[in-house]
């Protein structure tokens, strides 16, 4: 009796496996070479935190504490965040257009979530030391504890959201939905209140960064959606259905949309920029005309703006090469927009204004190998589960869920 009702569940798994072991040599190979970033990082990152030591092994210092794995940590909580509130869309507030894409939306943002767990992990000094405190010692004052605990949360509610939506129990997962966005945005936006409270750090301080990382996070969840889920056609090799077409097509207008809000604020936030001291007339400079200038026009402006704002209107939500090198562009340009967010900020030293000789200069910064090398295992992680969740879940589209399997109505060949 106990073989008859596990053997669905067994047979489920199986096929699973032997999906994600039957791919194709392009498939294999990508999988094989995430993989590798995965174990790279994480090494790199193992040997810095309890060998080197991160201050030997990672490009920072004093004067630049926060760097390449900060704003990796940020790229990634960010789109995670979006990817939840664009998912919300469908199965939270109602709208249907946005359902085909609610699975793996909420599947991408666990993923990202994780990835960006994993960098920040092996970016601090001790992460052991963090959890025990953490639990232990916490600080009901700091931003920073309250971050970890609502990315917890909202961690833990995306898993039970998730494991709803493969039961197809969408009532349910619609209310832990609904506190994903809650925790979500909480979390999120108590992120960007990290740096918008740092006085000492004139770029940072005020109320535009909570604001600007909602807005921006939006942005990266419709390039994430639009790029993730035609990558997803292409690993199934198989057409993309008419509900689904549909939703892609929303998700570009409502990209082009946060592209508009932040292009916005962008021109806004130069604009202030241009009235304030000394600091804020320094970093602007660097931002439009010097060390910085191209990666500000080049990857974040045109690449990350302009040009992708155009193809997705050339591409009126049906040309999937146009929708597709858009949210590329986008995914590229944005991480490059977090690391000029972390950056600038700190540039200009924080003695200037007083003129010690030992900061009369602009401060640079440039990564080291190890630091590179930890980021590109966060994308590791990224790729190489989502490629693999596409093959355990089929696609989404034909994959049974955990009451069929448990009620034996599975089919043996997917």
């Amino acid at each position: 009796m106990e073989n008859t009702v596990n053997s669905p569940v067994i047979t489920g798994i199986k096929d699973a496996l032997n999906r994600v072991i039957s791919g194709g040599p392009v498939y294999l190979f990508l999988l094989t070479a995430f993989v590798i970033l995965l174990i790279a990082g994480v090494i790199s990152g193992i040997y810095s935190i309890f060998i080197a030591g991160t201050l030997h092994s990672y490009g920072t210092f004093r004067e630049i504490p926060l760097a390449l794995l900060i704003a990796t940590y940020i790229f990634f909580v960010v789109a995670s965040t979006g990817l939840c509130l664009v998912s919300s869309i469908g199965h939270v507030f109602g709208n249907r257009d946005f359902l085909p894409i609610a699975k793996r939306s909420v599947l991408l943002a666990l993923i990202t979530i994780i990835s960006g767990f994993l960098v920040i992990a092996l970016e601090i000094e001790n992460p052991f030391r963090m959890l025990i405190y953490f639990f232990t010692s916490p600080n009901f004052s700091s931003n920073i504890w309250w971050m970890g605990a609502l990315y917890m949360l909202y961690m833990i509610f995306m898993a039970i959201e998730f494991v709803l939506l493969m039961r197809e129990s969408h009532r349910v997962a619609a209310f832990f939905g609904f506190l994903s966005v809650i925790s979500g945005v909480a979390a999120h936006s108590n992120l960007g209140g990290i740096f918008a409270m740092l006085h000492g750090r004139d770029i940072w301080y005020g109320p535009f960064l909570p604001v600007y990382f909602i807005l921006s996070a939006m942005m990266t969840g419709s390039a994430f959606i639009i790029f993730f889920s035609i990558i997803a056609q292409k690993i199934r090799n198989t057409k993309m259905d008419e509900a689904e077409e549909k939703s892609l097509a929303l998700v570009g207008k409502l990209a082009m949309l946060m592209i508009a809000a932040i292009v916005f604020l962008t021109v806004w936030k130069l604009i202030t920029m241009t009235t304030g001291g000394e600091t804020h007339l320094l970093t602007l400079h660097e931002t439009i005309s010097g060390s910085h200038a191209f990666s500000f026009w080049v990857l974040e402006v045109a690449c990350g703006m302009i040009i992708p704002f155009f193809l997705l209107w050339r591409s009126s939500g049906r040309k999937r090469g146009l929708m597709m090198t858009a949210a590329a562009l986008m995914i590229f340009s944005i991480f490059f927009m977090r690391l000029d967010l972390v950056i600038m900020a700190q540039i200009v030293p924080l003695y200037w204004d007083l003129g010690v000789k030992e900061f009369s200069q602009l401060h640079t910064y440039a990564p080291t190998w190890k630091e590179i090398l930890v980021a590109l295992g966060g994308v590791g992680f990224c790729g190489a589960a989502f490629m693999l969740g596409e093959k355990v879940f089929n696609g989404f589209s034909e994959a049974p869920g955990i009451e069929d399997l448990e009620s034996g109505k599975a089919e043996s060949e997917l």
